[in-house]
């Protein structure tokens, strides 16, 4: 849910304006909103709060590089250090820390140089055999692609330069390396004479581009054999500064944030000789946190708090507050924006629904137990306040987002293992193989046969045992002969569901707000979908169109009189919607996009039955040497199809929330900022006074 706000103006003398933010700051709940306009200066700050600003500032960039440059991840705390000696400590950190990165960029570019032209630049100086230090003659080095010509470049050098020159080519690693000596004078036309056949002369990067082959051959060798070393060695030095200088440099950035913070608070203030003004939103359940920290200062400060405008401020923010089970999946909410304050947050809807939608698509018992497994590998680092280092994706997860990812792959893995059970997938079909699921076909006529499926016995199969086994499969997907409409329709009625309860909202925040536009295009599509979906079921998925007239049947009732209400809702809201009939077979599209929770697990259960029979034919055609390797085979082909499918088995449910569910509700039109309190960073009691 939304946690409702307070709007709160806070009025009080210059003079104490600092100790009241600071206050504000301790207490953490007020959500500023900047003030424009009016008799009191507002925007940039001038004077000496401009200089002061831009002092804290300067200070602050200097500390947030040495940090960057130090590339370390928050210390243990450290006391903060007097507010006099902050410059003193940032430099004494800025200058080796500089000198240092310094140090390790140009090692770096010599790395990479080395590892580049290295071995190229070795073969040419070889080839050279010091002709590139004489003072006569000129060497003109390249690098030779597969497809390119030394007979072209031999014509060409010979009408350019006759006799005056010398040619030679060596492999060079993966390539091959060229030299043209000639005399000094002639370099520019041995350079002409590579431009005409497409070749250019190898050019070295940084440093070495003045050197001569022999030289940058020396120094590459240097490079080689001592980088690695060096390399080390300053990592250690970047490690000693960290230790030495981050929990100091940490403490004084915090307390230099929370400075430039006041200045910020003052620069959305409205501000007078004597006095400043400040309004901004705090949740309900947090004002006695706000008014505790204003009280304490008696008449120096005033303020008033009253409900917010919902209905026509958009900067109202907006604080997600839900039970123990929802919270998690605001991490899955993040992928969206926000809900506008006042309306619907779907965060439930996407914690019941996204995890049971990738059970129903997945339905493996051995794919969910692996989720299960990494679900509580996440948990267990979480746990132990580790976070979970993703450096080859330039991503650090922190503990508390572990301990929510755990959370929802957990659920997601049971739904998984639940449906595994129901429709009897082991590693796709393994443990039917061993009798352990089977198909039972007088049970499942009991359960389905309402539908007017009846489930047929093979003799072939029943003289094989394929009818016996433990556990009863009950939603047998993969019997796609007898199966396949039903789990279509079983699919298809979340479709309903959910695209009917969105227009649902749309129509419960119309009235709400006293929109009577949403209202109407609300319940226009809302009749309009429950009308084509009655349609679809009075005449038999368009089988039997004589049933539309067979008013014996209250559904042919309640599907005129959905259309009817579609068409006094598009008079109504014609002028703002003239396509809505366009909308409302795009809504029933909506409504059939629920197919792919069946449609993508078929094609993942057909894959993983696929990969387990390989490896089942392989045991019965082999033998003992077939055990192996149906194991192996089955085993990589099962990881290759989770591997290839899985982002798509996460993606269709979350585009069935973003997309089919909540577009009707409004809910991706409009958005609110996010509640961002002005809070501290830097212990209170080490604020300097």
């Amino acid at each position: 849910m939304i946690n409702p706000m307070q709007q709160v103006v806070i009025a009080t003398r210059q003079r104490s304006s600092e100790a009241v933010i600071t206050a504000l700051q301790d207490a953490g709940v007020l959500h500023l909103k900047p003030i424009t306009g009016g008799p009191l200066s507002t925007g940039t700050l001038a004077g000496g709060d401009a200089q002061s600003r831009r002092e804290d500032e300067r200070l602050l960039a200097r500390a947030e590089s040495t940090i960057a440059e130090l590339g370390t991840y928050r210390p243990a705390p450290a006391s903060l250090p007097p507010q006099e000696d902050w410059e003193r400590v940032v430099e004494e950190a800025a200058g080796p820390v500089a000198a240092l990165a310094r140090a390790r960029q140009e090692l770096q570019a010599d790395l990479d140089a080395e590892a580049a032209y290295g071995d190229a630049v070795r073969t040419l100086a070889r080839l050279a055999g010091g002709v590139d230090r004489s003072r006569r003659l000129a060497v003109v080095p390249f690098v030779l692609q597969p497809n390119d010509s030394l007979a072209e470049l031999e014509a060409a050098l010979r009408g350019t330069l006759e006799d005056r020159y010398a040619l030679a080519t060596d492999v060079a690693g993966p390539n091959r390396v060229g030299l043209i000596a000639t005399l000094r004078g002639d370099r520019d036309a041995a350079r002409a004479a590579l431009s005409r056949v497409r070749l250019g002369e190898l050019r070295l990067p940084g440093r070495f581009d003045g050197m001569g082959l022999s030289e940058a051959a020396l120094a590459f060798e240097q490079i080689r054999g001592q980088g690695t070393e060096r390399q080390r060695q300053l990592n250690e030095e970047r490690e000693r500064l960290a230790r030495t200088h981050g929990p100091a440099l940490y403490a004084v950035r915090d307390a230099l944030k929370d400075r430039v913070a006041i200045h910020d608070v003052r620069a959305v203030s409205a501000r007078g000789k004597y006095s400043l003004v400040m309004q901004g939103y705090v949740p309900v359940d947090r004002v006695p946190a706000l008014t505790a920290a204003l009280d304490r200062f008696g008449d120096a400060v005033a303020y008033e708090l009253h409900p917010v405008d919902e209905h026509h401020d958009p900067a109202v923010p907006v604080q997600l507050k839900n039970n123990s089970y929802v919270r998690p999946f605001q991490l899955v909410m993040g992928l969206m924006s926000l809900p506008r304050y006042g309306t619907f947050d779907p965060t439930w809807v996407v914690a019941v629904f996204f995890p049971l939608f990738f059970g129903i698509i997945i339905a493996d018992v051995a794919y969910g137990l692996m989720f299960l497994a990494f679900g509580m590998w996440l948990l267990g680092k979480a746990r132990r306040n580790e976070g979970w280092d993703l450096s080859f994706m330039g991503a650090y997860v922190p503990p508390a987002t572990l301990r929510d990812l755990g959370f929802v792959t957990n659920v997601m893995a049971g739904w998984t293992i639940l449906w595994g059970f129901l429709t009897g997938e082991f590693f796709g079909t393994l443990l039917e193989h061993l009798h352990f699921f089977y198909i039972n076909p007088p049970l499942l006529d009991r359960l389905w046969g309402w539908t007017g499926l009846t489930f047929p016995v093979d003799p072939y199969r029943a003289e094989h045992g394929y009818y016996q086994g433990l556990i009863p499969i009950v939603f047998p997907r993969l019997e796609t002969e007898y199966f396949s409409n039903v789990a279509l329709v079983f699919a298809l009625l979340f479709g309903i569901l959910q695209v009917l309860w969105g227009w649902g909202i749309r129509i419960q925040q119309g009235l709400k707000h006293r929109d009577p536009v949403h209202t109407w295009e609300g319940i226009a599509l809302f009749s309009g979908v429950a009308a084509l979906v009655l349609l679809a079921f009075v005449s038999r998925a368009a089988q039997d169109f004589s049933q539309l007239t067979n008013f014996s049947n209250p559904l042919v009732w309640l599907m005129y009189l959905g259309f009817a209400l579609f068409l006094l809702g598009y008079l109504r809201v014609i002028k703002h919607y003239p396509l809505l009939i366009i909308e409302l077979m795009s809504q029933g599209g909506a409504v059939v996009s629920y197919a792919r929770i069946f449609a993508v697990g078929l094609v993942s259960a057909i894959l993983a039955k696929l990969s387990t029979d390989l490896g089942w034919s392989l045991y019965e055609n082999i033998g003992v040497l077939g055990i192996i390797l149906g194991v192996l085979v089955g085993a990589a082909l099962h990881f290759s199809v989770l591997a290839l499918t899985l982002i798509g088995h996460i993606l269709q449910p979350l585009r069935l929330h973003m997309v089919e569910f909540l577009n009707p509700t409004g809910f991706n039109t409009e958005t609110s900022p996010a509640y961002n309190p002005l809070r501290r960073l830097s212990p209170a009691q080490g604020q300097a006074k």
